[in-house]
């Protein structure tokens, strides 16, 4: 069953509840968000929502992405984009080949099956970290590294995924015809993003009604989305520089202060909605998986995405140590444990072409290691930090 505005209604209604008792009771909200989900899908008579890519991927993605991005400040991220290039580059790789390694070795996958789950599987996701970082109230460089890799190692992981699932389904690509797609698609992607943002503020600029800037703002989002992924392109990366470009720009003086607040105020409202119905789903449909009948490869999973994350963190960090740019231990601790994985690792799983090797098993399996992210990661950010001494005791 598709998602009505009537079943919106009820889940947004849950959400509210849900947030003031998690604030209560000093506990993550995207963990409150699961546990009512897996509740509410156990209960008679409950409403039936098909968790599918669309409707991750193009109704709930681009908000947080665009909201997140929106309030990245550039000189910020400029001070850090080497480290931030290396680990949403290097570092997926890496947490891709170690994982499906592991799956290879360990849970006696197959390459394609393997390489595919690990390529999916690697990147973290802003919805769960943003999510997590923010409400513990980090601050500083810690947050600009997590927040802006989580963001840029989404498009990395969902290009390399088109590549490595053609090489499953049996495609024969050559070297260069891998690079070009990645030029093109990488390239294209930020590209678009950009141009739609000028465009966006360019119009803004004729106005001073704020609704009308805040509808060029949402046409910014969801336009550069799926203009991308009409092209081929990367909708993430598109939706990303959007955001980066609309945050950014203030020379262009295009959106009035009262605008500002709006806009502001608009989409950190549009960030809970999609947030709330991801997790809610999430945990709707964490129910109807069949754990039992993978949990050694799922236990293997969960442990081999684990060291791949580890693995792309220290090793990606060490090359920085000697430079201005060093990344302290305390900060390498939180980002490997702070690497959560949840909406865009199912929503990627969920969109696997039928064919692909082993695509029930790796949907499950995402499925437990999204589980475990939330659940044992996510209970356990707040004291960790506090630990690291990032957040106050």
């Amino acid at each position: 069953m598709e998602l009505t505005f009537q079943t919106g209604a009820l889940l947004l209604l849950i959400a509210a509840v849900v947030a003031m008792l998690t604030r209560r009771l000093r506990l993550p909200y995207s963990v409150g968000l699961v546990a009512a989900g897996i509740v509410l899908a156990i209960l008679p008579n409950a409403p039936k929502v098909t968790l599918t890519k669309n409707l991750v991927f193009i109704a709930l993605l681009p908000p947080l992405l665009f909201e997140a991005a929106f309030h990245l400040h550039w000189n910020q991220l400029r001070r850090n984009f080497l480290v931030i290039v290396v680990l949403a580059t290097l570092g997926v790789v890496l947490s891709a080949c170690v994982t499906a390694t592991g799956m290879h070795y360990l849970a006696g996958w197959q390459w394609p099956g393997a390489l595919v789950f690990g390529v999916l599987i690697a990147a973290t996701d802003p919805v769960s970290v943003i999510a997590i970082f923010k409400e513990a109230k980090v601050q500083g460089r810690l947050l600009v590294l997590i927040e802006a890799e989580s963001l840029f190692n989404d498009g990395t992981a969902a290009v390399a995924l088109g590549v490595v699932v053609s090489l499953a389904l049996g495609q024969q690509i050559t070297s260069i015809e891998i690079t070009l797609m990645l030029l093109k698609v990488v390239g294209g992607g930020i590209l678009c993003g950009a141009a739609l943002a000028l465009g966006a503020l360019m119009l803004a600029g004729r106005t001073e009604d704020h609704l009308v800037e805040i509808t060029f703002t949402t046409v910014a989002a969801y336009g550069s989305f799926l203009l991308a992924e009409h092209f081929g392109l990367s909708g993430v990366l598109a939706t990303i520089i959007a955001g980066l470009v609309m945050g950014n720009f203030k020379s262009l003086n295009a959106i009035s202060e009262r605008g500002k607040e709006a806009v502001h105020a608009f989409w950190e409202y549009a960030a809970f909605v999609a947030n709330s119905l991801i997790f809610l789903l999430i945990g709707m449909h964490e129910v109807h998986q069949n754990f039992v009948a993978i949990w050694l490869a799922a236990c293997t999973a969960i442990a081999v995405v684990t060291l791949g994350r580890a693995l792309a963190i220290y090793p990606c960090c060490l090359g920085f140590s000697r430079s201005s740019l060093r990344v302290s231990i305390k900060h390498q601790h939180v980002l490997f444990w702070g690497g959560l994985r949840g909406a865009l690792a199912l929503a990627l799983a969920l969109g696997l072409p039928i064919g692909t090797p082993r695509r029930e098993e790796i949907i499950t399996i995402s499925f437990a290691v999204v589980a475990f992210s939330v659940f044992v990661q996510g209970l356990t950010i707040a004291p960790f930090l506090r630990r690291m001494e990032e957040i106050p005791r």
